[in-house]
C-alpha cells in the first residue's frame, strides 16, 4: 500500500483550486501516509473529514456519525473496499451517502463488481487533484438533488396527508348526505289499497340527481312521480332534496302539486299544472342553474284514470295484464329552462293488473362493453324476463340484468325506477 496516491499537489494546495464543500467525507485506507495527503487537500477545500484505517472501522463510524461522501481504498486487508461499500448501502441511513472507490485495477469485470455493490464514482491511483475535486463536485450534485428531492417528498406526504384528511371528512360528508338522501325514499313499497307503488334509487356515486315518490291528500287519489336533476354529484343531490321539498307528502302545505280548500282538504292539481309551477320556482331561485326532466301522474283509484305530464323524462312504459307493453307520452321540455313554458298532459284508463313503469335514462342509456346502448327496445326485453314478478323484487330484478348488462357492474349514471301496480278499488 505505498504507493503514492496523489498527483499535482501543488496543484490542488492553488486559491483558484478551493471548493466549497461542507459535507463530510470519510478516508478509508490502510495506509495513514495516503490518508493525511488526502485529509490535508480535503481539509483545504472545506470539507469535515474522518479517517477510518480499516473497512470494520469504517462501518463503526458510518452507523453513529453521518457522513455524506465516502472515499474509499479497494485493496485492503480483512475487507476490501467492494465488501465495505455493499455492508455500507446495507445499512439504515436517513440520506443517501456518495461512494468512491480508490483502485488500481483496470479489468472491467472488477470495476462491473463495484457498481453492483453500490459505489458510485471510480477514481485510480496515482489520483489527479483535479479530477478528485471535479468528482466531489459532481457528488455533491447527486446529494444536494436527493436531499432536494427529500425536502419535496416531505412537503408532497404532508399535503397527501392534508388531502386524505379532507377527503376523509368529505367521505363522511358524502356518507351521511347519502342517509339524508335515502330518507327521502324511506319506504321500497307504499300500498294505496290494493294497489301498490313500487320504488327504487340507486346513485352512481355516494349522493346522486334522481328522485322518486308517491302521495296520496285523501281517499282514492294519487300522486306519483320520477325526476332527473341534471349532472351528478352533492350539486344534483341538493337540487333532489329541495324538490322532495316541493313534493312532500309529509307536508302537503309546501307541495307544489297540492290545493288547499277553505274546508283545509286538499285535492290533486292538474300534472300539466304541476310541472308549470316548478318551472317557474326553479327558473325564480337565484343562482341554480340545474334542470331536470320529470314524468308525473295521478291517478283515480275507483276508475283508472291517469293523467301523466311528461317533461324531457323517458317514456313511461305501460304493461298490459296480457304481457304487452307500449311506451306512452308526448315528451315535452325540461323543466328549468325557460319561463313561461306549457306542458301537456295525456290521459291513460288502466285497468286491473295493469303497471306503468316510471324509469331514469339511466337505465335505456346504459352502455354495454360493445358500446352498445340498451335503449327502449332492450328495456322492454329486460322487463319480458321478469314478468311473473312484481312490486319492489321486479325493479330489483330490472337492476341485476342491467348490472349484467354494463361493464363491471359500474352504473355511469344514476337509476331509478317507480312501478304503479294498479288493481282496482277494494
Amino acid at each position: 500500500m505505498g504507493q503514492v496516491i496523489l498527483e499535482s499537489v501543488r496543484e490542488g494546495f492553488e486559491p483558484s483550486h478551493v471548493a466549497s464543500g461542507q459535507g463530510t467525507v470519510l478516508l478509508v485506507d490502510d495506509s495513514r501516509m495516503q490518508r493525511r495527503i488526502l485529509h490535508a487537500l480535503l481539509a483545504k477545500w472545506g470539507y469535515n473529514v474522518i479517517e477510518a484505517a480499516s473497512g470494520h472501522e469504517a462501518l463503526d463510524i458510518c452507523r453513529n456519525t453521518p457522513v455524506d461522501i465516502v472515499i474509499s481504498d479497494w485493496v485492503m486487508p480483512e475487507m476490501d473496499g467492494v465488501e465495505f461499500c455493499r455492508l455500507f448501502r446495507a445499512l439504515d441511513r436517513d440520506s443517501y451517502g456518495y461512494f468512491m472507490l480508490l483502485t488500481s485495477k483496470s479489468e472491467v469485470n472488477e470495476m462491473v463488481n463495484g457498481l453492483e455493490v453500490g459505489a458510485d464514482e471510480f477514481l485510480t491511483k496515482p489520483v489527479n487533484s483535479s479530477e478528485l475535486r471535479a468528482r466531489l463536485q459532481a457528488g455533491e450534485r447527486v446529494l444536494r438533488m436527493e436531499k432536494e428531492l427529500q425536502s419535496k417528498n416531505a412537503i408532497l406526504a404532508e399535503t397527501l396527508s392534508e388531502l386524505q384528511t379532507l377527503y376523509d371528512a368529505i367521505d363522511r360528508d358524502l356518507a351521511q348526505a347519502r342517509k339524508i338522501q335515502e330518507a327521502l325514499v324511506p319506504q321500497t313499497e307504499l300500498n294505496f289499497g290494493p294497489t301498490r307503488v313500487s320504488m327504487l334509487l340507486e346513485p352512481c356515486g355516494h349522493v346522486g340527481g334522481d328522485l322518486i315518490g308517491a302521495f296520496s291528500p285523501g281517499t282514492n287519489r294519487v300522486g306519483f312521480y320520477g325526476l332527473d336533476v341534471s349532472g351528478h354529484g352533492v350539486t344534483s343531490a341538493m337540487m333532489t332534496a329541495r324538490l322532495a321539498g316541493y313534493l312532500s307528502g309529509n307536508y302537503p302545505e309546501n307541495n307544489l302539486a297540492l290545493a288547499r280548500s277553505p274546508e283545509e282538504l286538499y285535492s290533486l292539481l292538474p300534472p300539466e299544472e304541476v310541472a308549470h309551477r316548478l318551472n317557474e320556482r326553479l327558473m325564480h331561485d337565484v343562482g341554480v342553474e340545474e334542470y331536470f326532466t320529470l314524468a308525473y301522474g295521478t291517478i283515480d283509484l275507483m276508475r283508472g284514470d291517469v293523467h301523466l305530464v311528461q317533461a324531457g323524462h323517458p317514456h313511461p312504459l305501460l304493461i298490459r295484464a296480457d304481457g304487452s307493453m307500449s311506451f306512452v307520452g308526448d315528451g315535452g321540455p325540461p323543466i328549468g329552462l325557460l319561463s313561461g313554458l306549457e306542458f301537456e298532459a295525456i290521459d291513460l284508463q288502466m285497468q286491473r293488473g295493469e303497471r306503468l313503469l316510471f324509469y331514469s335514462d339511466g337505465f335505456v342509456e346504459a352502455v354495454d362493453r360493445q358500446g352498445h346502448m340498451l335503449g327502449e327496445e332492450g328495456l322492454m326485453n329486460l322487463v319480458r324476463q321478469h314478468l311473473c314478478k312484481d312490486g319492489h323484487a321486479f325493479l330489483s330484478s330490472l337492476v341485476e340484468e342491467l348490472r349484467r348488462f354494463v361493464p363491471a357492474s359500474k352504473f355511469e349514471d344514476d337509476v331509478s325506477a317507480l312501478m304503479m301496480e294498479y288493481n282496482g278499488p277494494e
